[in-house]
This record gives structure tokens, sequence and C-alpha cells, in this order.
């Protein structure tokens, strides 16, 4: 099996190597190969909660505080439990599906159940 990275944009699997680059097939998105390299580095970074606890995926959490949607006149509500979280690098650490809809969340608002 080839060591070729999935898509850092559409996270499809369908990329292969041009030159100093990876390409996407399916959007066309080009990323240097030394970058991905560096991205393989994130994933190995530890994810903790408000309290210290290690969060991994598929873990169940609740957040900790009311928390505004930008953009939007949703409210995420104290208390609220979130089921099988998603872990992904950059500032919002934790990618989640609620009834409101999809969200990127900071791990500093979570508490793990």
């Amino acid at each position: 099996m080839s060591n070729i990275p999935a898509c850092p944009q559409c996270t499809l699997e369908n990329t292969y190597p041009d030159g100093d680059n990876y390409v996407c097939a399916d959007c066309g998105y080009e990323w240097p190969m030394a970058g991905a390299a560096a991205t393989a580095d994130e994933s190995d970074a530890v994810v903790k909660d408000a309290n210290g606890n290690v969060l991994s995926d598929g873990d169940a959490v609740v957040l900790i505080k009311d928390l505004k949607v930008k953009g939007s006149s949703i409210t995420l509500k104290q208390g609220t439990k979130v089921k099988s979280i998603r872990l992904v690098g950059g500032d919002h650490e934790v990618d989640c599906k609620m009834d409101a809809g999809n969200f990127m969340l900071k791990a500093c608002f979570l508490k793990k159940v």
C-alpha cells in the first residue's frame, strides 16, 4: 500500500504525486510533498479537554459553557452532550455533529464523559 496521504481539503484518498506536489483527482487541490510530513506530525499531537483528559476519536463530550455560533443566532448550550467526536488539526481541534448542525469546537470548552 502506498504512503500517499488523503487530500487535506476534501479528505478523499484519490490523490497522486506530481513532481514536488500531491494532487487530488477529485477536487483538484495541490499541496507540497514536504508539507505532508508536517501534517502527519500534527495528527500525533495530544488533544486534551478542559480537565486535562486525553481525547480520542469517537469519544463523547459535554460542553462546559454556552457557545455562541459566529455568524448565526444559534447558541450551543452548556451541558449539551456530543457523541462520536472526530479530532482534526488546527485551532479548532474537534469536529462533531449536533442537532443544530456540524461544528468545529475547541477542546478547552469540552469535558470528556
